[in-house]
């Protein structure tokens, strides 16, 4: 792999799309026999242990205090909604298909384009907005009852 692919945001999102794959499957499985809530408890420890060996193995650690209170701030908040949603997923997985779970979970990226246009200024051009348009059509076609 070239340096030019590990600093391109597209081959990390397109791994992150391959492991959150992978997430719902897995996910899925394991959920079969085990409450939702303690089976999202047991794979935020996997999280946390992970992450807390690769940044000891990298050193890549940094002193809280330099951390600016904007930034504490807004990681709490991400990390409550991340809480929020790893139960809500967790629990859609145990009730229902994981081909059909994943894909409305996936709304997400409407939402993010709308938040990232209302709330951080972006701006998307008519390609982009087609894009959204489409995965809101098609979410749609795999919700609604024929």
């Amino acid at each position: 792999m070239g340096h030019t692919l590990l600093s391109s945001w597209t081959f990390w999102a397109l791994l992150s799309a391959v492991f959150a794959a992978l997430t719902a499957i897995f996910a899925k499985i394991g959920v079969e026999q085990v409450d939702p809530d303690f089976a999202t408890l047991l794979r935020t420890a996997v999280v946390l242990v992970s992450l807390a060996l690769l940044l000891r193995l990298t050193g890549q650690y940094q002193p809280l205090a330099s951390i600016s209170t904007k930034s504490y701030l807004f990681l709490l908040l991400s990390g409550l909604a991340t809480g929020a949603s790893w139960l809500c997923y967790f629990r859609a997985l145990k009730l229902g298909p994981a081909s059909l779970v994943a894909p409305v979970d996936k709304f997400s990226l409407v939402l993010v384009a709308i938040f990232g246009v209302t709330l951080l200024g972006e701006r998307l051009d008519l390609r982009q907005w087609c894009g959204i348009g489409l995965v809101s059509a098609g979410l749609i076609l795999l919700v609604i009852k024929p």
